[in-house]
């Protein structure tokens, strides 16, 4: 029997790679599209040469083709991280609304289930904690952030009027912090650069006092989350995350003890609209999806630390 295809948007990126490989595993064949601009090849190198395995380099806000049956779209194609966003915030947007629209197109064109990787964002700077999905969020559409914020919930937006309206089967999932082998070391984020300044024992910038919180979940229980979500029937956004919350000083400190740096921590200016807090509710995810996050945040950091060791 053929076997089905997906198609992941942003394959090449950390998440996208590692979606890509869990596609590959569960006997799938796997188009992965990426214009690299933040995606790294060498994150789907290993899978070069498998026969059910296919690279196409493409930027989705211009036209998508694929030949053939397609079954599943996964779109994961997007800068991330405020590094990114910052510095590409046009093309954040257009990824966000062009790109989003292309991969509905595509779905409805191959009458195929398309999941949106939506994020934490949404909610923006929170006024309730923890978040739940029925929270509409606390977002200013005209702050540097809103770039990433906005064409998110725009894309959610879209989505859910293509399913309404074209009746495409779709599925949204609001991905919280997440970290693991493939991330890159200088994409902003507070684990690759506490992690990368502990190792080179060079100090740690925190924003602001630190007090801020956020909930780390290791790569490999977001995966099997969105993995669950995709062949579930929940059509509504649905949080997946690890709800170990912990403060950003803490965090520092975690780091410098599992790295055994000499790092001191040194404090900055916050960013405006740095979110204070962040921590999934996953109520949903566990009722729905019988999903619940396994990998320690200690268990997992190990993992990842000795990732980035490998890249000095």
């Amino acid at each position: 029997m053929a076997k089905e295809t997906v198609v992941i948007t942003g394959g090449a990126g950390f998440l996208g790679s590692h979606l890509c490989d869990k596609f590959i595993n569960e006997d799938f064949r796997v188009v992965c599209i990426d214009n690299l601009i933040t995606g790294n090849s060498d994150n789907i190198a290993h899978l070069a040469g498998n026969e059910n395995f296919l690279f196409i380099k493409h930027d989705i806000t211009n036209y998508i083709f694929i030949a053939g049956e397609v079954h599943y779209i996964l779109h994961f194609a997007s800068p991330a991280s405020p590094i990114d966003y910052l510095k590409l915030p046009i093309q954040t947007l257009k990824v966000g609304a062009l790109g989003t629209h292309n991969v509905l197109g595509l779905a409805k064109e191959k009458n195929a289930r398309m999941l949106l990787a939506s994020t934490s964002e949404v909610y923006g700077d929170p006024k309730v904690h923890p978040q739940k999905e029925d929270y509409w969020g606390n977002v200013n559409p005209i702050g540097s952030r809103g770039v990433y914020d906005e064409a998110k919930r725009f894309a959610e937006a879209i989505t859910m009027a293509y399913h309404r309206y074209h009746s495409i089967e779709t599925r949204i999932v609001r991905i919280f912090n997440t970290y693991g082998t493939r991330m890159r070391p200088n994409d902003g984020r507070a684990l690759p650069t506490f992690v990368m300044q502990a190792l080179r024992n060079k100090d740690i910038t925190v924003f602001g006092d630190g007090s801020q919180t956020r909930s780390f979940c290791y790569v490999s229980d977001l995966v099997d989350g969105i993995y669950k979500l995709l062949f579930s029937d929940e059509i509504n956004p649905v949080n997946i995350g690890n709800p170990d919350e912990i403060t950003i000083k803490e965090f520092a400190e975690e780091v410098i003890n599992l790295t055994d740096s000499n790092s001191r921590i040194v404090f900055e200016e916050l960013p405006l609209n740095d979110p204070q807090v962040r921590q999934p509710d996953i109520g949903k995810a566990k009722k729905i999806l019988n999903w619940n996050p396994i990998v320690s945040r200690i268990e997992g950091l190990k993992t990842t630390i000795g990732y980035f060791k490998s890249l000095l």
